[in-house]
């Protein structure tokens, strides 16, 4: 009984083996005809050259500056007196001010003028750029951004007026 279980055992692997070689050689041959066929084809083909006439403009585009913004009574938590003005570019919004620090510090590090402003709400705000005018924040928002494209949250930077 355990000799007609071995030869059973032995003859399956035997056939299993056997089967998976002769359909690899199968798939080769297929694979190595479809190489063939698709060099021939590609012999008769000449390719043209294309002469790419210079594309000129003469227009000069506008770019729109979102000047949107969210009204807040916010006071100044660090930095300078006098550096918070009615229109400020947000760029991070902390519920501790230890996380605040830490962007507000990266920030300076790059050269902005950065301060940090707590709502009424106690949540801090670090502000990159603060202005008199709704226009000029907008403008120094978009500068931001493009100066961090690869900073997801950077490119979610707003505009915030002290009320």
């Amino acid at each position: 009984m355990k000799k007609m279980f071995f030869l059973s055992v032995a003859l399956c692997t035997v056939f299993a083996f056997s089967s998976c070689k002769s359909t690899n050689d199968m798939y080769k041959s297929a694979y190595d005809e479809a190489l063939t066929e698709g060099d021939a084809e590609g012999q008769g083909q000449q390719s043209d050259f294309v002469e790419i006439a210079p594309v000129s403009s003469t227009t000069t585009e506008t770019v729109e500056v979102d000047e949107r913004y969210r009204t807040e009574k916010v006071e100044l938590s660090s930095g300078d007196e006098g550096s918070l003005k009615a229109y400020s570019v947000v760029c991070g919004s902390y519920g501790r001010k230890e996380g605040a620090e830490r962007i507000r510090a990266e920030l300076i590090a790059e050269g902005y003028d950065a301060i940090i402003v707590k709502n009424e709400n106690n949540m801090y705000r670090v502000i990159c750029a603060s202005f008199n005018s709704r226009r000029e924040a907008a403008e120094a928002r978009a500068q931001f951004k493009a100066a961090h494209p690869d900073n997801a949250d950077y490119q979610k930077a707003w505009l915030l007026y002290n009320k």
